[in-house]
C-alpha cells in the first residue's frame, strides 16, 4: 500500500521563532502557525476558526526563519506530519503531539508584516531540504524531417 505524508499550511506566526542547536551543530527552529478559516455556520452567520499548528524546521531553513520572521509574519509551510510521543517526568503520563516538520517554505506579505525590513531582494524565497522532483512531463518530441504522416497506426 502506497503511503503520502504532505502538508500545506499558509497563516500568521504566533510566536518569535526559538532557535536552539544540537550538539553536533544542526540548527532546529520551533515557531507556531495559526491557520484561520472562514465559514458560514447552519444560521448563514459568518464564523472564523483558528487552528494553531507547532512546525519544527530543521538546519539552514531553520537558521533563515528565524532570522528573518517574528510575530505575526505571514508564511507559506510545506512540511510532513510528525507524531511524537514521550513520558512527562513530572507526572509519569505518556504525552503525544502531532506537529508539522518543515520541509519548504515561502515568505509573504510585504516588508511592514512582521519582517525586519530592508531591501527584500535580500530576503531568500522559497527554500526547499530536497531538490525538487524531476519533471514527469513528455520529453518534446524528436524533428521528423521528411516522415509521411500517414503512417496507419
Amino acid at each position: 500500500m502506497a503511503n503520502f505524508n504532505k502538508v500545506y499550511l499558509m497563516g500568521n506566526l504566533t510566536r518569535d521563532p526559538e532557535l536552539r542547536v544540537t550538539p553536533k551543530g544542526t540548527a532546529i527552529c520551533q515557531f507556531g502557525l495559526a491557520v484561520n478559516r472562514q465559514f458560514k455556520d447552519e444560521s448563514g452567520a459568518v464564523r472564523d476558526e483558528t487552528t494553531f499548528v507547532d512546525i519544527e524546521a530543521w538546519g539552514r531553513q531553520g537558521e533563515t526563519i528565524s532570522k528573518y520572521c517574528t510575530k505575526g509574519r505571514p508564511l507559506f509551510v510545506e512540511g510532513r506530519l510528525k507524531f511524537d510521543q514521550w513520558e512527562d517526568k513530572t507526572s509519569g503520563q505518556k504525552r503525544n503531539k502531532l506537529k508539522v516538520v518543515l520541509e519548504g517554505f515561502q515568505f509573504l506579505g510585504g516588508r511592514g508584516e512582521g519582517g525586519p525590513g530592508g531591501d527584500p531582494s535580500t530576503e531568500p524565497g522559497f527554500q526547499r531540504d530536497s531538490p525538487p522532483a524531476r519533471d514527469t512531463g513528455r520529453a518534446a518530441a524528436p524533428e521528423m524531417d521528411g516522415v509521411d504522416e500517414d503512417v496507419p497506426f
